[in-house]
C-alpha cells in the first residue's frame, strides 16, 4: 500500500493502479496490452458481449515493428476514450522496452550460478577416503607377501606372478639410486661449503722471499748475457761488409798429392 493509492490484482488492469478509471471489473468498456511468449496483444471489451463470458475479449496481434503497431492501436480504439488510447500505447512501450532488455541480457555473456549439493559432496568425500585406506591396505599386503618371497617362507609350493615380484625389485633399485644421487649431491654441497681462508705462517713468508730473489738474479743474468750479444755482433758487424745473398759454409781444407811414373831409359834404346 503506498501512501495515496493502492495497486490492482487483476491481470487485465491497464496501469496496475486501482481507481475506477483503470478498473477493467467497473467498466464495461475496456481495453490493455498483454504480452505473451515475447508478442503483444490487444485485449478489447465491449457491453455488447457482456452476456457471453466466452466471448468477453476481443485479442488483436500487434505487429512487431513500433510505428505499425500504435497505428494498429489507433486503428482499433479509434472512437474509445482518449484515456484509455493513451494509457495502451504508454503499455505497449514499456513492454517492448522490458522485451529488448531481455533479448540482449540473454545474448549476453553471463555467469552461471552452479548450486552446490552439500550431501552429494559429503558421500564422495567419504567414498575417497574409504579408497585410499584400501589401496593403502593392498600395498602393504603385497609388500608383506614380497617380503615372504624373498625369505623363501613358501618355498615352490605356490605359484606366483613374476612380474610382480621383478616390479617390485625395480622400484626397490629406483629407491636406492635417488638414495645414492641424493647423498651425492649433499657431499658435493658440503665440498663446496668447506672452503676456508688460512693465515700465512713465517716460513711460508719466507719462501715467498726466497722465491722472490731467484726470479731477479734470474733476470739479472739473462740481461747481462743479452748486452754480451749485442756487443759481439756490433764488433762484428763494424770489420766486415754484409755479404749480399745467402751466408756461404767454409769447406774443409784438403791437401791432394800427385804421382808420376817414369819408364827406365834402357826400355827406350832397346826399342
Amino acid at each position: 500500500r503506498t501512501k495515496t493509492q493502492n495497486f490492482c490484482r487483476n491481470e487485465y488492469n491497464l496501469t496496475g493502479l486501482c481507481n475506477r478509471s483503470s478498473c477493467p471489473l467497473a467498466n464495461s468498456q475496456y481495453a490493455t496490452i498483454r504480452e505473451e511468449k515475447g508478442r503483444c496483444y490487444l485485449y478489447m471489451k465491449t457491453i455488447e458481449r457482456a452476456a457471453f463470458p466466452r466471448r468477453l475479449w476481443e485479442r488483436v496481434l500487434l505487429s512487431k515493428n513500433y510505428e505499425k503497431a500504435l497505428e494498429e492501436i489507433d486503428e482499433n480504439l479509434i472512437y474509445w476514450p482518449r484515456f484509455i488510447r493513451h494509457k495502451c500505447k504508454q503499455r505497449f512501450t514499456k513492454i517492448t522496452q522490458y522485451l529488448i532488455r531481455i533479448r540482449k541480457l540473454t545474448l549476453k555473456r553471463q555467469r552461471k550460478l552452479v548450486p552446490l549439493r552439500r550431501k552429494i559432496e559429503r558421500r564422495e568425500k567419504r567414498r575417497e577416503e574409504k579408497a585410499l585406506i584400501a589401496a593403502q591396505l593392498d600395498n602393504a599386503i603385497e609388500k608383506e607377501l614380497l617380503e615372504r618371497l624373498k625369505q623363501d617362507t613358501y618355498g615352490d609350493i605356490y605359484n606366483f606372478p613374476i612380474h610382480a615380484f621383478d616390479k617390485a625389485l625395480q622400484q626397490q633399485d629406483a629407491e636406492s639410486e635417488s638414495e645414492s644421487d641424493a647423498e651425492k649431491e649433499e657431499d658435493d654441497d658440503e665440498d663446496t661449503d668447506k672452503r676456508e681462508f688460512v693465515e700465512a705462517d713465517d716460513s711460508d713468508l719466507s719462501d715467498f722471499e726466497d722465491m722472490d730473489k731467484l726470479e731477479t738474479s734470474s733476470e739479472e743474468e739473462q740481461e747481462e748475457e743479452e748486452e754480451v750479444e749485442k756487443k759481439a755482433s756490433r764488433s762484428k758487424s763494424k770489420g766486415k761488409t754484409p755479404l749480399k745473398g745467402p751466408a756461404r759454409r767454409k769447406r774443409p781444407y784438403i791437401e791432394i798429392e800427385y804421382e808420376e811414373e817414369t819408364e827406365p831409359a834402357t826400355k827406350t834404346k832397346a826399342a
